[in-house]
């Protein structure tokens, strides 16, 4: 190969990898954008008729949660929902502390326990045969809804074709603006817009366990091995020709990761469990069958989980080598700014870990912090080490929510 031909080679795959993840982070994004405004000319949302009140159960599940648990209770009973249609189980399976026996104080909700731990699958799977209504509301035990989540959550289901609702989730910031709750924060901010988007134009790709709901006619139990069981349950409800609808006025306020350690080891294991769920959901890369659904698949998720991370050495290695070959100024200046970056993200990790704050350095760090979680998370994952009996990342303590 000539030098000319190789040349040619270092900038074709420069400047698609530089597409690859501009496209993942922000230019699907934009096209989204677009596509949903063309929607909007040719069709309309109807208004959901605001008497429209089925049963509903809200599920919690809660393995050693005594720090959080009387609030979640109080928090629960405060739901402006109508108290004979709103069902309250919680499920306290392998419980070594006072958690079960705070929850059996309480005779409105269903205390499920036993004394096995076989992971959080497991439980939310067992729930189901003790449960009588109609919708399916899972939440953490640590999270706190407001008090109209469940009637935004139900309004979408007028709609036959919605099989679930995702919830919104938001890191609850209130004096505690360490460098992992900002940057824990702003990423779900950006994700909630996506999500919002994608709801718009079909489906929402996949909820999060802080706060998802499903018809309970739809749910499917998640093989008990399953790391993230409520993305997995959210989408397989699509691949049966359901949607999922995403509902901001729906939320769950949960306090920040208590330090970048154990944020990193929560983002590990959710990277981790993205591998098996491509596995799991493999039919979703079936274009033909699910078109507009695995564009966003793909294009949300997939990317982000596969070829961005690699993409960005490639980035970084072809820069390096089209500078040594003298090929101009445009390639110098995008090394340089990727060095400053990649600069800016290592300051802002070493500042994080002894929490110095520096809002200039809170993007690159956490860009930098999720993409390496991503390789950290695939090489557990396929050398199974990831159990779903996972230690828990502590928390900050939540400050009183209503």
């Amino acid at each position: 190969m000539t030098s000319m031909n190789v040349l040619s080679f270092l900038k074709i795959l420069f400047w698609f990898s530089v597409f690859l993840v501009f496209y993942s982070y922000i230019g699907y994004g934009i096209l989204l954008w677009l596509l949903v405004a063309v929607k909007r000319i040719f069709i309309r949302p109807k208004t959901p008729d605001p008497n429209y009140l089925p049963a509903v159960a809200l599920v919690v599940a809660a393995y050693n949660e005594e720090d959080y648990i009387s609030d979640k209770i109080a928090n629960s009973f405060a739901l402006d929902y109508p108290k004979e249609l709103l069902e309250l189980v919680f499920i306290t399976d392998g419980s070594s502390d006072s958690t079960p026996d705070i929850i059996a104080r309480h005779e409105r909700i269903k205390l499920l326990h036993q004394p096995d731990r076989r992971g959080k699958a497991a439980a939310m799977n067992r729930s189901i045969e003790h449960i009588n209504s109609p919708i399916l509301v899972f939440c953490d035990a640590n999270t706190m809804l407001n008090p109209a989540c469940i009637r935004e959550i139900v309004k979408h289901y007028q709609d036959p074709k919605v099989g679930g609702v995702a919830g919104e989730k938001k890191i609850i910031q209130d004096g505690i603006n360490t460098a992992a709750a900002t940057g824990e924060g702003l990423y779900w901010k950006y994700e909630s817009v996506l999500k919002k988007l994608d709801s718009d134009l079909y489906s929402t790709v996949g909820a999060a366990g802080e706060l998802f709901s499903v018809r309970k006619e739809l749910f499917e139990a998640a093989p008990e091995g399953t790391i993230i069981e409520d993305f997995v349950q959210s989408l397989t409800v699509c691949t049966r020709g359901y949607v999922l609808r995403y509902e901001p006025n729906a939320f769950a306020a949960e306090a920040p990761s208590a330090s970048i350690r154990d944020e990193m080891k929560r983002k590990v294991r959710i990277c981790a469990g993205a591998f098996q769920a491509m596995i799991l959901l493999k039919e979703l890369f079936n274009i033909f069958r699910y078109p507009v659904l695995s564009f966003q698949f793909i294009s949300h998720r997939v990317l982000r989980w596969t070829l961005c991370p690699i993409a960005l050495i490639v980035i970084l290695l072809t820069n390096l080598a089209l500078v040594a070959f003298g090929t101009g100024n445009v390639y110098m200046y995008t090394l340089i700014a990727q060095l400053v970056f990649y600069g800016m993200a290592v300051t802002g990790w070493m500042l994080a870990t002894r929490e110095i704050r520096v809002k200039i350095l809170y993007v690159p760090f956490y860009f930098f912090f999720m993409n390496l979680a991503v390789f950290l998370g695939f090489r557990r994952f396929i050398r199974n080490k990831q159990s779903v009996l996972w230690e828990k990342a502590s928390r900050q303590k939540l400050p009183k929510y209503h």
